[in-house]
């Protein structure tokens, strides 16, 4: 008897419950929403060209590069970034030194500061392919082994062969050839 008595009142416990959370009140149906953007905001890395930021931006400036709007960085930063390269690059040791872009230390790094990505709308999208550069980016180009040829490779590529390129030739899985074009993961 005493078991019927607990089996009875866990059922009317159940029945309580359901009884509670069902309702016929629409009105507390939330409704699905958009995101939010009410809260504040902050600008937390900058990578419109890989490495860049890593290379060129001096440990202690990376927050304020970061969050620097691009079209200012050039003039706050180029002179850093030019520093860093010149110290880090035996390619443009002497003044005047160019690379295979025909740009100077002065110049290169005043291109490279602004840290956005150029899109070509009525050209050839690509980071760099022997003719066009810094005019998008594919996937498949080779992104670290171009800059690192403009950063060590002089006028024709042929200085600093053990620090023009990562050896990474391609990508590790063949890309899709419809949206999204990402190869899978592994």
């Amino acid at each position: 008897m005493k078991t019927n008595n607990i089996k009875l009142y866990a059922i009317a416990m159940l029945m309580s419950l359901v009884a509670l959370n069902c309702n016929n009140d629409d009105d507390s149906i939330s409704q699905p929403m958009g995101p939010d953007f009410s809260g504040t905001y902050a600008q937390q890395d900058q990578m419109g060209r890989p490495a860049v930021n890593t290379v060129f931006v001096s440990s202690g400036m990376k927050d304020a590069f970061n969050t620097t709007t691009p079209s200012d960085q050039g003039a706050a930063f180029q002179a850093m970034f030019q520093n860093n390269l010149e110290g880090l690059s035996p390619a443009y040791a002497n003044p005047g030194d160019t690379n295979a872009l025909g740009l100077d230390a002065a110049t290169f790094t005043g291109l490279l500061a602004t840290d956005v990505l150029n899109v070509s709308l009525d050209g050839t999208t690509t980071f760099y392919d022997g003719t066009n550069v810094l005019t998008g980016r594919a996937l498949a180009d080779d992104v670290i082994t171009v800059e690192l040829l403009l950063i060590f490779g002089g006028e024709d590529f042929s200085e600093n062969p053990g620090l023009s390129n990562d050896n990474v030739d391609a990508n590790d899985k063949t890309f899709l050839t419809s949206f999204p074009y990402l190869a899978s993961p592994w």
